[in-house]
């Protein structure tokens, strides 16, 4: 709703800018309005779909240690968008200085096609401190897919992507999802119908809120250009000793 909410108003905007330069005689949006019963059917969802707690958190990734996409899912529970998944490559990773740059290439689907880019803002394109736990999982995955690539031979297709399949493909976002909510049905915590994929983000950053994280550094890792107050944002400037208190608060989530 949000971003149908957006869309009209620069719509809206766009329309304006026409009537002044007398391209249209009127602006047919002006009046335009979202229909309450779909607000309120948004807010129904949204009361639906509660994050996963704490609990639930650490349940899923008992639930899940040693299954192939272990480290993904914990990727999805850092705060990274699926879109942000999917696009992840191994070059994004670094395993030296233990961070992760989420949002550099995403990869999402448009009408069946899939398209890649870069994050939407500056905001969007950062480096993150990943829990110990996160980069000790992304190392397993990465000596999984060098036995996958072995054992595949000539077919498998070194593309570079942290997510791919076992013969090296990058995923799609929509097979993402699949997977993740079978992982939650066999383990038996809330999944499809009840949880996205895309909430696991919203467990992580409720999370760090709850636990006391600045708006401005919530703001920060999450990848958004507008969290806390003007204040906050012009006199704290988050850098990676900040982000790494983030990551700490992760690290006693995931245990």
């Amino acid at each position: 709703m949000r971003s149908v909410s957006l869309t009209l108003g620069r719509f809206r905007a766009a329309l304006n800018e026409a009537v002044r330069r007398q391209l249209v005689i009127r602006n047919v949006a002006q009046y335009v309005t979202i229909p309450r019963a779909a607000r309120r059917a948004e807010a129904e969802a949204k009361d639906i779909r509660t994050p996963w707690t704490a609990e639930e958190v650490k349940t899923f990734l008992a639930g899940i240690a040693g299954e192939r996409l272990h480290a993904v899912m914990l990727l999805s529970l850092i705060g990274l968008r699926p879109a942000e998944v999917c696009g992840l490559r191994w070059s994004d990773v670094d395993f030296e200085a233990g961070t992760v740059a989420a949002g550099k290439n995403t990869r999402t689907i448009v009408d069946r096609i899939v398209v890649e880019k870069g994050a939407k803002s500056k905001s969007g394109d950062r480096d993150l401190p990943a829990p110990d736990v996160v980069m000790a999982a992304l190392k397993e995955f990465k000596k999984r897919q060098a036995a996958e690539k072995l054992a595949a031979g000539e077919p498998y297709k070194a593309s570079g992507y942290v997510l791919v399949d076992e013969l090296g493909a990058p995923q799609r976002t929509d097979w993402l999802r699949r997977r993740a909510y079978e992982l939650m049905a066999k383990v038996g915590v809330r999944g499809k119908g009840q949880v996205r994929l895309y909430d696991c983000r919203h467990a992580c950053l409720t999370h760090l809120g709850a636990s006391g994280v600045p708006d401005v550094i919530l703001a920060a890792w999450a990848g958004h250009a507008d969290g806390g107050a003007l204040a906050k944002r012009v006199y704290i400037q988050p850098d990676m000793s900040h982000l790494k208190a983030a990551s700490a608060q992760l690290s006693e989530l995931f245990g």
